[in-house]
C-alpha cells in the first residue's frame, strides 16, 4: 500500500477567488473525484485545511492511499486529476509531496 501526501500553500487571491474560496473549490473537486470511484486502486482520501495559521503552516493537506505505485502513477495522469492539478498550480505558491510505503 502506498500513502501519497501532498501539502500546498495557496495564494491570497488567484483566478479571481480568495484563498478560502480556492481551498474549498480544490477540496470539493478532489473529493468529487474520489467519490466518483473512477480511480483504480485509490482506497482512501482525506483532505484537511490548516487551522493554526502559523508561519510554518501549509494551507491544505491531501492524504491518499493506493494499492500500488502503478495505481498512484495512473492517478497522476488521469485526465480529471490532471485538470485539478493544473488549476492548483495556478492558485498555489508551493507544494510538498511524500510518497511512502505503509
Amino acid at each position: 500500500m502506498i500513502r501519497h501526501i501532498v501539502m500546498w500553500k495557496f495564494a491570497a487571491e488567484a483566478e479571481g477567488l480568495t484563498k478560502a474560496e480556492n481551498l474549498d473549490l480544490v477540496a470539493s473537486r478532489l473529493m468529487s473525484l474520489y467519490k466518483s470511484g473512477k480511480i483504480k486502486g485509490l482506497r482512501r482520501m482525506e483532505i484537511g485545511k490548516d487551522v493554526s495559521g502559523t508561519d510554518m503552516s501549509m494551507d491544505m493537506v491531501l492524504l491518499t492511499e493506493f494499492d500500488s505505485l502503478d495505481d498512484l502513477a495512473a492517478y497522476k495522469i488521469f485526465p480529471d486529476h490532471a485538470a485539478i492539478s493544473a488549476y492548483v498550480k495556478k492558485v498555489s505558491l508551493s507544494r510538498t509531496v511524500v510518497d511512502c510505503e505503509i
